[in-house]
């Protein structure tokens, strides 16, 4: 399908979780005219403990360059685990532009905010301590997460069911802090005088309205596998690749 733009965010290449097969089933459906990576595509702080990189990464970052050579213009936004590119914005790699945050104007001419979003994290900014804690114990769930999609295969029971999104859901801490954060950025585009944002961070994709601001988180590529697209006249719509693989929000 062609589309207009593609928004991924929190790929994780590197680490034991990235879903980079369910990613290059999306990418072989999916071409745009321009790509933006928005973040945490690729997670030094996993490698530095122990580096999980497949055959399967490998194909990922050489279609992204073929397709960066090929005209389509790749935009790659750091977060905050590959946060060392942020030393190189404006410097371009392989026909990919590094930027630490990048001004997007859609089709029907709304002007996006793209940023990783680690920015408006209060754990990340004052207490890395714990957000790297944190980063250990997510990778736990994603081990549990394996074993029991085993088990539910075993059993035959069908569909995907994510412990780290069932923890996400009911557990009044992470629901508060997606609420927190979600604030802080709408707060920091209406200072810009912008229209929305396009962000990740906190792997809970997202399509919505804050205040009249558009508010726009693409998710992640270890447990939900979503992306965020932008049609031919400026529509956006948040795909979740490996639930449905088809659109779960339009805007």
């Amino acid at each position: 399908m062609k589309v207009r733009s593609i928004f991924l965010s929190d790929i994780h290449l590197g680490a034991r979780g990235c879903q980079a097969d369910q990613l290059l089933d999306f990418l072989r459906e999916y071409e745009g005219e321009h790509l933006f990576l928005v973040g945490d595509i690729i997670d030094f702080w996993a490698m530095g403990r122990s580096i999980q990189w497949s055959s399967m990464q490998n194909t990922v970052v050489q279609k992204i360059l073929r397709r960066a050579r090929h005209g389509e213009k790749v935009v790659f936004i750091p977060g905050n685990h590959d946060e060392a590119l942020r030393d190189y914005d404006s410097t371009t790699f392989g026909d990919i532009l590094i930027a630490n945050e990048w001004t997007h104007v859609t089709a029907d001419g709304k002007r996006l905010l793209l940023i990783h979003g680690d920015q408006f994290d209060q754990v990340i900014r004052h207490h890395r301590w714990l957000a790297i804690l944190g980063d250990v114990g997510y990778d736990l769930l994603v081990r549990i997460n394996g074993w029991l999609s085993w088990w539910r295969r075993t059993l035959r029971i069908n569909g995907y069911w994510s412990l780290a999104g069932y923890a996400k859901r009911k557990v009044k801490s992470a629901v508060t802090f997606i609420f927190d954060f979600e604030e802080s950025v709408i707060h920091a585009v209406r200072d810009r005088g912008l229209d929305g944002v396009v962000c990740g961070h906190i792997h809970s994709a997202a399509i919505k309205n804050i205040d009249g601001l558009l508010y726009v988180n693409c998710g992640d590529w270890v447990d939900s596998c979503t992306a965020i697209v932008e049609h031919l006249d400026g529509q956006l719509e948040l795909i979740e690749w490996r639930a449905e693989k088809r659109p779960v929000a339009v805007i």
